[in-house]
């Protein structure tokens, strides 16, 4: 096994750093917690991640509104940083500039189009909180070096999506950040964002900080990465959708990488192979409450998993049958599973009979026109959207028939212990 160091990597959501509030209550929770070299990595603040969709979408399909949009993402900071910092002008002329850079993104279309320009544009997000958050804990005592995650996660160009150049990244991380570490210096630098070798912005996928964590986790070998969030850990179920949800102490490694792959949203599902691969625990913890022990993820747990609710919304359901009463064969799901990936979806549910078969995906409205029309050269196409995919790992008969009730279930899946099936309408669930 390779000799982990003291290092340990501190994420931060959205929600941590929403408000002025809350930048307050993690820079005293960072002041309490700073006894080993550390590395915090930060998402974009609140909700800013949704409002910067909005531009580029904006961008796109209603310039008339773009403005307005834009303004939403500048105030919002600018009116926080006024709050924790107020006529600091060096702060504010550095948030200015990255206001330039987002409206640069908006004027740099490439033949890529819409994903090219939402990682320019997005990208800018992390970059904005992580600038203000470096300040204000500077000015409140507690010095960080800045760094830019884009001199330090090198990727492909595979724009929403991009994949990691795991030798250069690490190379790079071990050149520039293990000197300031050294030095006694905590670094911040931004989650989700990465370049690439031609410094275009990159992202990592929705909610991608957390597997930036784990990238830098292994790249650093860390004694271990905390992922601070305003939930108390791991939940049976999603406590904004469920009630009477309970948290979970203790998660392996490969139990982590179930749930994610399901749709789980407490991490990122690239997060766990990294850690597991050199053997790096993870906690989840609550910022709100930083004296709990939170869920603790690691290679080997002993523990009695109760029935875990996962839930992925916006999904839709693609029927395809082959012509002529065809049997569906290789060589059809060879060509299928070719488009798909072409155009970037991820199956979540595959059902295979004798002429039919049926997709469950996330729906990615700009793409799904695309998909739909060229499956359609090949197949009879039909489509239903609007769709809920439903998943419980550790089954339980109780668990499914609450579901269940009243509901119709248009297709159904069970696998050992886990059961999935899809619904038009999200059914009500109370954790026994």
């Amino acid at each position: 096994m390779e000799k982990k160091t003291d290092i340990e990597v501190y994420k931060f959501g959205g929600a941590s750093i929403q408000s002025s509030e809350r930048i307050r209550q993690v820079a005293g929770l960072i002041k309490a917690h700073r006894d080993a070299p550390t590395v915090l990595i930060v998402s974009a603040m609140g909700k800013t991640t949704n409002m910067l969709e909005a531009v580029v979408n904006a961008h796109f399909d209603q310039p008339e509104v773009l403005q307005m949009a834009l303004d939403k993402v500048i105030d919002y900071h600018l009116t926080i940083a006024n709050e924790l910092m107020p006529e600091d002008a060096h702060v504010i002329n550095r948030l200015n500039d990255l206001f330039v850079e987002l409206e640069w993104g908006l004027d740099d279309d490439r033949p890529e189009q819409y994903d090219y320009v939402y990682d320019q544009v997005v990208a800018v997000g992390e970059l904005l909180s992580t600038t203000l958050l470096a300040a204000y804990l500077n000015k409140s005592g507690v010095p960080v070096t800045w760094l830019d995650a884009r001199d330090l996660i090198h990727t492909d160009r595979n724009f929403r999506q991009a994949r990691i150049d795991w030798e250069k990244t690490e190379e790079a991380v071990k050149k520039l950040v293990v000197p300031v570490l050294e030095a006694h210096r905590v670094i911040l630098t931004q989650g989700f964002i990465g370049s690439t070798a031609d410094n275009e912005n990159t992202t990592l996928g929705r909610e991608g900080s957390d597997f930036s964590a784990a990238v830098f986790a292994y790249c650093l070998q860390a004694k271990m990465v905390t992922v601070w969030k305003d939930v108390p850990g791991v939940m049976t179920g999603d406590p904004d959708r469920f009630t009477e949800v309970h948290k979970l102490d203790a998660l392996s490694f490969r139990e982590a990488i179930e749930m994610t792959y399901y749709g789980a949203k407490v991490l990122h599902p690239k997060t766990i192979k990294p850690l597991q691969n050199r053997q790096i625990p993870l906690v989840v913890r609550s910022f709100l409450d930083p004296d709990e022990p939170g869920t603790r993820i690691e290679d080997q747990v002993d523990v009695v998993y109760p029935p875990i609710v996962i839930v992925e919304e916006d999904q839709v359901l693609i029927q395809l049958s082959t012509p002529d009463y065809a049997f569906m064969e290789e060589e059809h799901l060879v060509t299928v599973f070719q488009i798909v990936a072409k155009h970037g979806f991820k199956v979540n549910v595959i059902r295979n009979t004798a002429i039919t078969l049926t997709l469950v995906m996330q729906n990615r409205p700009r793409h799904l026109t695309g998909l739909v029309n060229e499956l359609g050269n090949h197949f009879a196409v039909r489509t239903t959207k609007d769709v809920w995919l439903i998943t419980i790992r550790h089954t339980h008969p109780a668990t499914e028939e609450q579901l269940k009730k009243d509901k119709l279930i248009l297709l159904e899946e069970r696998f050992r212990n886990t059961v999935q099936f899809v619904t038009q309408v999200l059914p009500e669930y109370e954790a026994n």
